[in-house]
This record gives C-alpha cells, structure tokens and sequence, in this order.
C-alpha cells in the first residue's frame, strides 16, 4: 500500500497507533519501548540481571562472559540509563509508574554491579557454572526436533563458554578473589563426578533416553550419535580441563582468611552486596544486632516447647537428643519423598482459605542426590513445571521435624506459588522474571510462619522444627555479618549455629561455607520475612475487622518480585484504598 505523504504514512501504519499528537511518543509507550529492547538484548545475551540462579537452563549458543562482553553489556545499560531520563514520569498510569520505578532501580544496580567483584566468583561452595550446565537438561522440556537441535547446540558450546570462564577465574586469582580454602575443600569432586568413561552415564545423556512421539526413529538415532559425539569429544573433555585448572591453579590460589573484607576493596564489596540481596541500605553492625535479637526472641519460644513436651534436660541435651533420635528421621527415599508429597498436597488444599489468586502452572517433586532442597522455578513458557527437589543422601541429617517448614517454603505457599504467579502476572516481560532475594526468601520464611496458622505443624516437635528453621535464619544474619564484617572464624560461626539451631553438625558446617563463599546473600531471608510481617500486622491494627488475609496475600504477590521499599509503598497503597 502506498500514501500520499509522510505524514500519512506516520499515522497509518500500525506502530503510530502507540503515538499520541500523531508524532509525538507517549510517556507510557517511550517505556515499553526500552522495556522491550532491552528484553530482546537479555535474551539475546542469554544474561539475566537478577534471576533466580536456578531458573537457568540451556537455549542454544550459550552466553559469552569475555571481557569484551561484559563491557559491552555495560554499555548497553548506560544507553538504557540514558534513555529513561527522558521519561516524563508523572504521565505515566500506575502499572507504568511501578514498571518504570523497578527497571530503573534495577538498572541503577546493575550499574554498580559493574564496578565490584562479583563477576569472580561464578561458583560458590554450593553450584557453579558447570554444575547448572550437567544439570540443566532434568529440568528442560524436549518436545520438538527444534529443542533437540538447540541442546546440540549448546553441548558443541561448552568449550568455549568453559574457557571463558577458566580465563575469568585466571582473572579473579590475578586480583586476589578467590574463595577460602576450608570452605571448598573437596570441591573438585562437583567437576569429577561429570568425567565419565560412557558417555550415557552422564547427566547429559539424560535428553537421549526418552524421545517424544513427534521424533522419527531415524532422527532419534542421529541425535543420539551426535549428542554421544559431543558428550565425549567437547563436554567430558572441557570438565577435565577445568579439574585440571582447578586442581593445579584455582586451589593453591585460594584465600587464607574468611571474610570478604579482608580483601582488597572488600568491605565496599560487602556493602554493595547486602543492599543487593536485601534491597535495603541495612548496616553490617545493624544487620547483626537484629541477628542476636531475633535468635533470644525465637529461643524463647523453643524453650516453651522443650518445656511443653517435658523433655527432661537443658537446650543443648535436647538438641541432641533430636539429632541423635532415630524416629525423627526416614529410612529410606522414598519415605523421605513420600512425606514431603504430603504435607505439600495438605498445604494445596488449603490455599484458597489464604489467598484469592493461585497459578495454572503445577509442580513436581524429585529426589536430588547432589545438592540439598531448592525450587526450581519453570521456564514460564508452559512447557515445563516447577520442580521442588530435595537432597536425599545422608538422610541422617535430615530430620523429618523440620520436612513441614521446608516444603511449605520451597512448594507452596512459598517459592512455586510466588514465582508461578509472578509469571503468569499480565506486567511487562523482565517483570515476570525478575528474583529480588529478600522479596523471595522473605516470602518463602514468611510461608513456614504461616502454615502455623494453617494447622499444618501437628506436633509440637514439628514446630519446633519449624522454630530451629527461623532461628537458622537469624543466625544467619550474626554469623554472616560475623564472619565478613567482624572478623569471625569458620569454627567460631559453627559453634554459635550448632548452640542455636537443631541442624546437624554435617548440616550447619555445609551452610557456613555457603555464607562464606556466597556472602550476604543468607541475609536476605530473615530481613524479608520481618518486612512482610510487619506489613501484615500493620494492616490488620489499621484495617481491624476489615482486614482481608486473602487480599493482603494478593497485594503482596500480585505484583511479582519487588525491592523491599517498593514492595512497603504497594502494601500501604492497598492500606489507604481499603479505609
């Protein structure tokens, strides 16, 4: 079709029906037009500023993390910077105004993530690059010839995505960032144990084993051969090569003291990262002194319970006592399984007395022989379901009484049920997408409280169990501020774990060289849950008998993923309209 003039074609063709003054751009429409640049550049980079490690799975060529690429998606983010600065905000509806609020706030972190140290630590005592890559495929959806080609894809990627990150680690022990000796010890077994001599052995092989109905036989046996190829001729080589960078260069280079301070340029390290992961701008010695009050608080109630059970002895003995008590813990996986799927289907079937809007998407439950319990969200796509794994070696640390807090905080109503309804929110795309730490972990402690009131803790040694979860929690943020912050030893944060919280001796060390190799993230959990309970117990004094528990649960995640003072503005929005 052809016009008579510019002019008409300006207000004919069918992106001018986002222009208002036929010319002239809306506030509202300028934004979406970054947003949805900037979303094609992320998934183009295959980089994911604030999301959930976990949600990671392959998608053809991987994502390049070269120096050069890194700079160029600083550059990018400052041309984004520079292009909201030009939004008359006051113009903009209220969906836009949050929308707008949380991407420039992201983007202003992102900004200040380029100028620390983060980037050299892509591993931490618990996952790392090459653990999400051998364990990606379990959690992807193959369905077409096309997701087949795409895995083909990625594996012939994995040299070189692999060096990449070797070289970084080369860069990190140059600048003096590495992790602390102690707490990786026996590390390299996560590089091992993907160095196989039959390529089907290999967690990789897992796509090849079970081929839907749509793939022909033949194509069936040329992906097979060729994923078998590159299984042992790009994959079990690069995990070789990084072993033996690891073993001989990584290791010996690894740092003597514990805390991230001690490095050059770590305390303004630590600072960025705990209004990272709290999103708020909390002090290390504020964070630590609310540590201490929360563990009194919470021993308080522990000891009520010690009490109400007539256990004869002090905390220490009963905490030995749970440890060391065969009936608090399974025989068997399945039987540790087993008892998960029930307490998680219990707690679905009271949902709706809690909350008014529930997700379509489902969840499953699998045993993870590598790591502990964690929720791995889906793909948003429809294609896959969410997936609450849970550890099930060394059953003997862990105990059944504190199975209820963790399902209720990995399922529902903690990380599945947030995270699916945020994906199916009707917000612009990086919105759905988005992991504030402390919003998620916040919530999800927030959910182990609250199946409290949902009757769903039937003994009092699960709640207790519950209350050794909590106090885990704050513990974290005494040991973490105390090791990083205030000069703490590894045995001296052991020890205050071990006197405070019923967790194995297996259990507490593996989460103190979590803190210590993941620093302030753990922080994220308790200071999140305390906001959300405050909000709650705000409304309900001001709303009184108009309070709502349901709308309160709506209001809270019915805007996805949120920065703690976004998420207070939200909150207390919903207070005033419901006066």
């Amino acid at each position: 079709m052809r016009f008579s003039n510019t002019r008409a074609v300006i207000c004919s063709v069918v992106l001018t029906s986002v222009m208002t003054a036929c010319g002239r751009s809306s506030p509202g429409n300028e934004l979406h037009a970054i947003l949805d640049e900037h979303w094609e550049n992320t998934e183009a980079e295959q980089v994911f500023f604030r999301r959930d490690p976990d949600a990671w799975r392959m998608n053809g060529e991987l994502a390049e993390f070269t120096p050069e690429a890194r700079e160029r998606r600083r550059e990018f983010n400052e041309t984004i910077l520079a292009r909201l600065e030009t939004i008359d905000t006051e113009d903009l509806d209220p969906d836009d105004q949050v929308s707008y609020r949380l991407f420039l706030y992201e983007r202003l972190t992102e900004r200040d993530w380029y100028d620390q140290k983060d980037h050299f630590f892509p591993f931490s005592s618990l996952t790392g690059y090459h653990t999400y890559f051998a364990e990606a495929p379990a959690a992807m959806s193959f369905l077409s010839v096309a997701d087949y080609e795409k895995y083909l894809v990625s594996l012939a990627d994995f040299p070189r995505y692999n060096r990449e990150h070797i070289a970084l680690l080369r860069e990190a022990i140059s600048a003096g960032y590495t992790h602390y000796c102690e707490s990786i010890a026996g590390y390299e077994e996560t590089i091992s144990k993907h160095i196989v001599d039959d390529a089907t052995e290999s967690s990789l092989y897992f796509p090849f084993a079970n081929f839907p109905s749509q793939v022909s036989e033949e194509q069936r046996a040329d992906f097979t051969a060729r994923g078998v190829e590159l299984i042992e001729s790009n994959v079990i080589p690069g995990y070789q090569e990084l072993l033996d960078f690891y073993l001989s260069e990584y290791l010996p280079a690894c740092r003597q003291t514990v805390g991230i301070m001690t490095l050059d340029g770590g305390a303004e390290y630590y600072e960025f990262l705990i209004r990272y992961y709290t999103t708020t701008d909390m002090t290390p010695d504020e964070i630590h002194q609310l540590g201490l009050a929360e563990v009194e608080r919470i021993r308080g109630e522990m000891d009520a319970i010690i009490q109400q059970v007539r256990f004869e002895g002090d905390f220490p003995e009963f905490l030995d006592y749970l440890r060391t008590e065969p009936r608090f813990y399974a025989t068997s996986a399945s039987e540790f399984l087993g008892r998960a799927a029930l307490i998680s289907k219990t707690a679905e079937g009271l949902l709706p007395k809690y909350f008014g809007l529930l997700p379509r998407n489902t969840y499953s439950i699998k045993a993870n022989p590598g790591r502990g319990a964690f929720y791995q969200p889906s793909t948003g796509d429809g294609t896959t379901s969410g997936t609450y794994f849970l550890g099930v070696t060394n059953l003997d640390s862990r105990p059944l009484y504190t199975l209820d807090a963790l399902s209720l905080h990995e399922a529902v109503p903690g990380h599945h049920l947030q995270i699916a309804l945020a994906m199916e929110l009707d917000v612009p795309k990086f919105r759905r997408q988005l992991y504030h730490s402390a919003y998620g972990e916040g919530w999800g402690l927030y959910s182990e409280f609250l199946g409290k009131e949902m009757g769903l803790y039937e003994d009092p040694y699960s709640d207790f169990g519950r209350l050794t979860f909590e106090a885990w929690r704050a513990c974290r943020l005494v040991v973490d501020t105390g090791m990083h912050a205030f000069g703490w030893s590894r045995q001296e944060a052991i020890d205050y774990m071990l006197a405070n919280t019923a967790l194995s001796e297996r259990g507490v060390t593996s989460e103190i060289d979590r803190y210590i190799t993941w620093p302030a993230q753990a922080l994220s959990y308790k200071i999140g849950e305390l906001k959300i309970k405050e909000l709650r117990k705000k409304a309900e004094q001001t709303l009184g008998n108009e309070f709502d528990i349901r709308e309160f649960h709506d209001t809270v995640l019915g805007n996805g993923s949120l920065p703690i003072a976004v998420l207070e503005d939200i909150v207390n929005g919903w207070i005033e309209s419901r006066r």
